[in-house]
C-alpha cells in the first residue's frame, strides 16, 4: 500500500498562530496534492489533513485577507516587493521542520511506496489500493490548483453534483488557490473551474467549470451506513493524476478529528466524520467515500499517519451536501465566504519576527518594534491595489476607513467586511513618520 506519512507541512491558512501538538497517532488530511503536505490531528485518533504541495521560492500562506512574508525565501511567483523579517525563520515547504515545510511529503506526479500490505500491531492487514474502475469513477474528478501568492501547487479530488458542472470538495483543496483546473476521470477532458463559495469550518468548498455540459455526476447514496459496512475510497491518491480505490470497512460513526496546526495551516476540529479503515492518502482529499452498490457515503477529508494500518475520516456526505447547497444557493453564514474575498495585496510582519505572504490584510500582528500602533507592512505585492496606493515596506497601516487597525488581525477583519471592487480608504505612517491616506479599489484575492 501506499504509505500515509507522518506530515509536518506547510499548509494554507496564516492568520492563525502556528503550533504543534504531540499524539498518540498522526494523521494527514484527504487534502489536495497541495505539493506542500498538511497537518497533525488530534481526536478520537489523531489525523494529518492529505494534502500533497510542493513551492518554490515564497512558500507562505493565504490569509484570507492578508498575507505574512514566508522568511527567508527571495521570489514568489506574483513579484513581491519588501524583505523578510527574520531570515533564520520559516523558509520555502520541503525543509523538514516542524514548523514549515514536512516530511516524508510527495513531490508532483510521485510518491514512495510501501509494502502491498500493511499490518498492525494486532494482526490486521489492509488492502492495497488499486486503480479505480470506470464504475469507481464515475463523478469523479482530478483537480490541480496555482497558489500564485505562494509560488506553490496542489492537487486533490472533487465529486461533480450537475451536469452543467457544479464540483463539490474539500475547501482546503482549493484555499489560497489563484486559479484552479479540474479533469474528469472518465473523459480526460480539463476545465477551468471557478470557486461558487467555500467553508474553512465544514471544510466544504463548491466549483463551477467553465463551459460544462452533460457531465456524468456522482450517485449520492439514499440509504444509511453502519459500522461494518464494506466501502471504497476513490481519490487522486499522491495526486499521480490517475483515480486509485482503496477498500476498506467502516469502523465507527460520529467520530471527531482535531488538526494540530503546522508551519501555516490552521488547527480545525471536525465532528461527526465517517471513520475508515482503509488506504486513504495524500490527495484524496475531496474524493468520494461509496458503498458497496457504488453511491457516494462520505467525502474523503483525513487518514492517520505513520503506521502500517490507515484510519480514514470522512464527511458524510448529506452534511457536505448541505453546507453545498447553501454555498450554490448563494446564503451568507458566519462562517462561509461566497466567491473571492477581497484583496489588497501586502504582508504584514508579526510579533515574532517571522511573516506570512499577504492578501488584503490578514494574519499576522505589528511590530513590536513600531512606535505607531497599526499592522506593519513587510512588503506589497506588485500590481495590487496597496502598490497602486503607494504602500512600502516599513509602512504601518493604522486605518482602514474610519475602521482603527491595531494589528494585523484587525487589518484582516476590516478588509473581510468589504467585497472585491469596494472602495475604501487606507491611511497609514510612513517610515519618515508621514500620515499618508489614500483611496483604494479592493481586487479578488485567492481562494479562502
Amino acid at each position: 500500500m501506499r504509505s500515509a506519512q507522518t506530515a509536518t507541512g506547510a499548509g494554507h491558512n496564516g492568520e492563525n498562530t502556528i503550533g504543534t501538538e504531540t499524539t498518540a497517532t498522526a494523521a494527514t488530511r484527504s487534502r489536495p496534492r497541495r505539493r506542500r503536505l498538511a497537518m497533525a490531528v488530534t481526536g478520537a485518533a489523531a489525523a494529518l489533513a492529505l494534502s500533497i504541495g510542493s513551492a518554490a521560492g515564497l512558500s507562505a500562506a493565504a490569509a484570507g485577507h492578508a498575507r505574512t512574508v514566508a522568511a527567508g525565501t527571495t521570489q514568489s511567483a506574483i513579484p513581491f516587493i519588501g524583505q523578510p523579517t527574520d531570515p533564520s525563520q520559516g523558509g520555502s515547504s520541503g525543509q523538514g521542520s516542524s514548523q514549515g515545510g514536512y516530511s516524508g511529503g510527495t513531490t508532483p506526479g510521485g510518491g514512495s511506496q510501501s509494502p502491498d500490505t500493511g499490518q498492525g500491531g494486532d494482526g490486521s492487514s489492509q488492502q492495497e489500493a488499486s486503480p479505480a474502475g470506470a464504475k469507481e469513477s464515475t463523478g469523479v474528478v482530478l483537480i490541480d490548483t496555482q497558489l500564485g501568492y505562494e509560488n506553490a501547487e496542489t492537487a486533490g479530488t472533487g465529486m461533480v453534483l450537475s451536469k452543467d458542472g457544479l464540483v463539490l470538495t474539500n475547501n482546503h483543496v482549493i484555499a489560497d488557490s489563484t486559479k484552479i483546473s479540474v479533469t474528469v476521470a472518465t473523459t480526460g477532458k480539463t476545465y477551468e473551474a471557478s470557486v461558487v463559495g467555500s467553508d474553512s469550518t465544514q471544510d466544504v468548498a463548491v466549483l463551477k467549470l467553465k463551459d460544462a455540459a452533460d457531465l456524468q455526476t456522482a450517485t449520492i447514496d439514499d440509504d444509511s451506513v453502519s459500522v461494518g459496512d464494506d466501502v471504497t475510497a476513490v481519490g487522486n491518491s499522491e495526486g499521480g493524476g490517475v483515480l486509485q480505490a482503496a477498500d476498506g470497512s467502516i469502523t465507527d460513526l460520529g467520530a471527531s478529528v482535531t488538526t494540530t496546526a503546522q508551519g501555516t495551516e490552521d488547527s480545525e476540529t471536525l465532528d461527526d466524520m465517517i471513520q475508515v479503515q482503509a488506504d486513504i492518502v495524500s490527495g484524496d482529499s475531496g474524493g468520494a467515500l461509496l458503498d458497496d452498490e457504488g453511491e457516494v457515503v462520505g467525502m474523503n477529508t483525513a487518514a492517520s499517519s505513520g503506521s502500517a494500518v490507515v484510519t480514514g475520516y470522512a464527511i458524510p456526505i448529506e452534511s457536505a451536501l448541505t453546507t453545498a447547497e447553501s454555498i450554490i444557493n448563494g446564503q451568507q453564514t458566519a462562517t462561509n465566504t461566497l466567491g473571492y474575498p477581497a484583496f489588497l495585496g501586502i504582508g504584514v510582519q508579526q510579533d515574532s519576527q517571522s511573516s506570512q505572504s499577504g492578501q488584503s490584510g490578514q494574519g499576522g500582528q505589528s511590530n513590536s518594534s513600531s512606535q505607531t500602533a497599526g499592522a506593519v507592512v513587510a512588503g506589497v505585492y506588485e500590481d495590487t491595489p496597496a502598490a497602486e496606493a503607494g504602500l512600502t515596506a516599513g509602512d504601518t497601516i493604522t486605518k482602514i476607513g474610519s475602521t482603527q487597525v491595531t494589528d494585523g488581525n484587525s487589518l484582516s477583519e476590516a478588509i473581510a467586511e468589504h467585497k472585491p471592487g469596494d472602495t475604501v480608504s487606507v491611511t497609514w505612517t510612513g517610515t519618515d513618520g508621514q500620515t499618508h491616506t489614500a483611496e483604494v479599489t479592493l481586487t479578488e484575492g485567492p481562494a479562502a
